[in-house]
């Protein structure tokens, strides 16, 4: 249905939310609007390719206000599978460069990359190749975790880390934060979600630890914190945040009272944002429906008092401008979304009356306010 000309005018001066400008830390975000974390697994030995090139630098002519590149491994054996992005070694870096260089020559979009640590959900078939445990046999590794629990019963049993593994990663997460600087990019989000490593160690169904990093809420915390720290220390002048799960939809994982407590430690340990996610450290039936993880995302933004990114089937602009407009979140991520209309943020500029960045190349296709761009054609 269109609105009429007054109404979109009205829009347009009242201003859109989801349109308004966001500081985190000294980064400024044009609008609230998150290109999330895709997994592509189109990397060779974590190296990325010229696909990489193609699916980043149009969604850098998206106009959001910021773009989360995918889950990228901090070791080799912290990628979900052999296709998975990692920034671990020069050759990981270089191959990175030469797109964000591509990439940022037509787009000043603000990029940021997610580090991440698979841990007993690595070693995977691509879901190209059918998903599944990968064997060693055909490539696979060895894999880690707080405590030796399968994800799955038919999943690699994980070895439970020592000491040594608990440096190595977290050195690995400090070195990878190194070369995140040195590649230019504008934040990091560390993944802390969906039964990944640092999700792991949060949630007792997969960490059943008798020392100092299980047990309890705050025991099982430590080891992420402990990344989180180290991390911000080489990151002391650019936004972090971290993907967390709300819950982990299992009566024994992660509760809601445990996301809101983590993410108020997160706060005070110097981070800028966290990312509110939900699910992953179990099979599980996720109740799925537009906007799902919000009322997760609102409790932590709530009551940690620390800015959110809130993402899950949130497709129409209207939904999401009053997920900002609540005060529910004050970023709203997609994925699917993006890869269904990688101009989606357009759309919903001329939606709600709202104006978003474009290249020049493209000019005659945007609207303003309901009306045909300057150069547009009748034809």
């Amino acid at each position: 249905m269109h609105r009429s000309r007054n109404a979109l005018n009205a829009g347009l001066m009242a201003g859109s939310p989801l349109f308004e400008p966001l500081a985190l830390g000294d980064l400024t975000l044009s609008n609230r609007i998150v290109v999330a974390p895709m997994c592509q697994y189109s990397a060779v030995d974590g190296c990325a390719t010229d696909w990489h090139m193609i699916h980043l630098g149009h969604l850098a002519l998206s106009g959001a206000g910021l773009m989360i590149l995918e889950a990228t491994g901090v070791l080799p054996e912290g990628r979900i599978t052999r296709d998975c992005l990692g920034l671990y070694s020069d050759a990981c870096e270089t191959a990175l460069a030469r797109v964000l260089e591509t990439v940022r020559r037509h787009s000043a979009m603000p990029l940021a990359i997610q580090l991440s640590h698979a841990g007993r959900k690595a070693s995977t078939l691509s879901p190209f190749a059918g998903r599944g445990r990968l064997e060693v046999e055909h490539g696979g590794w060895q894999v880690m975790g707080p405590s030796a629990i399968p994800w799955q019963p038919d999943w690699h049993m994980p070895v439970e880390m020592d000491a040594a593994d608990l440096r190595l990663v977290r050195d690995a997460f400090v070195e990878a934060a190194r070369r995140s600087r040195r590649l230019g990019f504008a934040a990091i989000e560390l993944h802390a979600a969906h039964g990944y490593l640092l999700s792991s160690f949060l949630s007792p169904l997969a960490n059943q630890r008798l020392d100092g990093y299980g047990g309890t809420a705050r025991n099982r915390a430590r080891f992420p914190l402990e990344v989180v720290s180290a991390v911000r220390e080489v990151w002391s002048d650019r936004p972090l945040g971290v993907r967390i799960n709300g819950t982990d939809w299992h009566p024994g994982g992660i509760s809601p009272d445990e996301a809101v407590d983590f993410a108020g430690r997160l706060k005070e340990a110097g981070v800028d944002f966290v990312d509110v996610s939900s699910g992953g450290n179990a099979p599980v039936n996720v109740p799925l429906a537009p906007g799902y993880q919000v009322p997760f995302a609102a409790r932590v933004r709530r009551e940690a008092g620390i800015p959110t990114i809130v993402a899950g089937l949130i497709r129409e602009p209207r939904h999401a401008e009053a997920i900002i407009r609540n005060g529910n979140a004050d970023m709203i991520a997609m994925a699917r979304g993006f890869l269904n209309d990688p101009r989606w943020p357009w759309h919903a500029a001329e939606d709600l009356g709202a104006v978003v960045d474009a290249p020049k190349q493209y000019a005659r296709a945007l609207t303003r306010a309901g009306t045909p761009g300057p150069n547009a054609r009748s034809s």
